[in-house]
């Protein structure tokens, strides 16, 4: 083995840079570049699937941040050697810019954001994530240069030529190999991976008119099956789940879940299917229509209460003039011990006779 062949790693220099007081980290712009892109490549499927422009950014603000929540966590308590020791930096744990951000983890914290987002929007969540499922693809294809830059993400050693350079000062090259050591790029192998996977995926999707859940399907059965492999040959440590490493009992599972969902969709009946990417009576048409009714309804009752308005002033206008002309026809009478003036007359006229 030489360290004059294979593939360089950049200078760590590199992995981040200064902008006035802030310190801007590659491993970040490369997983903001790769969201963005993500964003727009799925607003622009789901709108031609019937979807309201910019409705993906009420979904990306949600499975952005439980989506970043949850891979931070699952890398730290998949690797709690590295956060849990004495004399450790707690707030260590929320450092994402040092590397270490689980995309299992992200795919577990993002489905519970868009899971969030489809009951406050209407879109469907199957029918998201079959617009998502390319987009993030190529995020995740972008995001792995960022591990490149920070010098990780790397497995066996190996004498390929496209073996990855990688430092003996590096906290996770192997005890006791030598210096110059060339180990398999999985950094590389993921973002190939990711690739191919697009072009397969969506290939399939449009020859077979794939919808409800599938494109998502084969996602999870493309993207597990393919970190099974990659996670297998890495050589820094993770937790030890049934006997294997902990990504890859989580890439497992993605891969039975993906295969579950594929066979679970494929057996509904037609009539359960729908190419509406909205929930029943949540689409603009439908909304717009409720809102109408509510309108119309408020409408009416605001009539009905002004007409009953109406009637109550005029039955109380009838009842005062009832009562005026009763006071104007009744007469005190004398009882009360005092004479009117035709009484006062009478008996003047009665003492002259």
């Amino acid at each position: 083995m030489t360290p004059l062949t294979g593939i360089p790693s950049p200078p760590l220099d590199w992995a981040s840079f200064e902008v006035g007081p802030l310190t801007v980290h590659l491993y970040a712009l490369f997983i903001v570049a790769g969201m963005v892109l993500a964003v727009l490549w799925t607003d622009r499927r789901l709108t031609a699937r019937g979807g309201e422009k910019w409705i993906t950014v009420d979904f990306a603000i949600w499975a952005v941040l439980l989506g970043l929540l949850g891979a931070r966590l699952y890398h730290v308590f998949t690797h709690p050697a590295d956060y849990f020791f004495e004399g450790a930096n707690f707030w260590r744990i929320f450092f994402i810019w040092e590397g270490g951000n689980a995309i299992i983890g992200s795919l577990i914290g993002g489905a519970i954001g868009i899971f969030i987002a489809s009951r406050m929007t209407g879109i469907r969540m199957l029918a998201f994530s079959d617009a998502l499922i390319p987009g993030l693809l190529l995020a995740q294809a972008v995001g792995r240069l960022g591990n490149y830059f920070n010098h990780e993400l790397y497995g066996w050693p190996t004498d390929l030529p496209w073996g990855l350079q990688i430092e003996a000062s590096n906290p996770a090259f192997p005890v006791g190999l030598p210096e110059g050591t060339l180990f398999h790029p999985t950094f590389l192998y993921e973002m190939l991976w990711n690739l191919a996977g697009i072009a397969i995926i969506v290939l399939l999707e449009r020859m077979f008119r794939w919808r409800a859940g599938k494109t998502l399907a084969s996602y999870l059965i493309w993207y597990g099956t393919g970190r099974i492999w990659i996670e297998s040959i890495r050589v820094d440590y993770s937790e030890v789940i049934l006997g294997m490493r902990s990504n890859v009992f989580g890439a497992l599972c993605l891969v039975i879940v993906g295969i579950a969902l594929f066979v679970f969709v494929s057996r509904l009946p037609v009539s359960q299917l729908s190419d509406s990417v909205y929930l029943p009576g949540r689409d603009p048409e439908s909304e717009a229509a409720a809102k109408a009714a509510e309108e119309d309804e408020l409408g009416e009752q605001e009539s009905d209460e002004g007409d009953e308005d109406e009637a109550d002033a005029e039955e109380t206008s009838a009842q005062s003039e009832v009562h005026d002309e009763e006071t104007s026809v009744v007469k005190p009478n004398s009882a009360d011990g005092e004479e009117t003036p035709d009484e006062h007359k009478e008996a003047s006229d009665s003492s002259r006779v």
